[in-house]
């Protein structure tokens, strides 16, 4: 498999609220690993708005256990999940495979129960591939308060995406499970 094929998500969503949480369930997923920063919410947003706060809560009324995992720091990622009950791992530099080992840790699961949620294929997409996890690929929410290294992936992801493309390997938006 080539570096660009490691990139492909193994589902595409727009928002997290529009994964199929029953067909996870299906799937044999217990555990969600979630990216922060224009996954849940935007970069700048620093709390959960009440919309994922919802979506949180169902989540886990459903049985599904949750850990953030975060490039970002302590500050950051702390403030946002404590409030939430939710366990994180900050300053996770993505795509290290023993960042998402500590996510699973966090989780008490094997990676076959769990799957990976984020908006970049350089970090979530890639890394969750790599420790053996199911991937889903959200679309960022708010792109223009993206930090220098997210900019410098979207690029290379829209290299990756042409060249996806042109193989016929891309699945469409909302696309099932490979």
């Amino acid at each position: 498999m080539g570096f660009f094929e490691r990139l492909l998500p193994d589902q595409i969503v727009k928002t997290v609220y529009d994964i199929d949480l029953d067909e996870l369930k299906t799937r044999g997923v217990q555990g969600i690993i979630t990216d922060l920063d224009n996954t849940l919410v935007s970069a700048r947003t620093p709390l959960a708005t009440p919309e994922l706060v919802a979506w949180l809560d169902a989540v886990r009324e459903r049985g599904f256990k949750v850990v953030i995992l975060s490039n970002n720091n302590l500050h950051r990622v702390g403030k946002f999940a404590e409030p939430l009950g939710i366990p994180y791992v900050y300053m996770a530099r993505k795509p290290a495979v023993r960042a998402f080992h500590r996510a699973l840790e966090k989780l008490r699961l094997p990676p076959e129960q769990a799957v990976v949620v984020g908006d970049q294929m350089m970090t979530d997409m890639l890394g969750g591939r790599r420790a053996g996890l199911r991937t889903i690929l959200v679309s960022p929410i708010a792109m223009a308060e993206e930090g220098i290294m997210t900019r410098i992936n979207r690029r290379i992801e829209n290299i990756a995406l042409k060249r996806l493309r042109r193989k016929g390997l891309w699945p469409d938006q909302g696309g099932k499970w490979r």
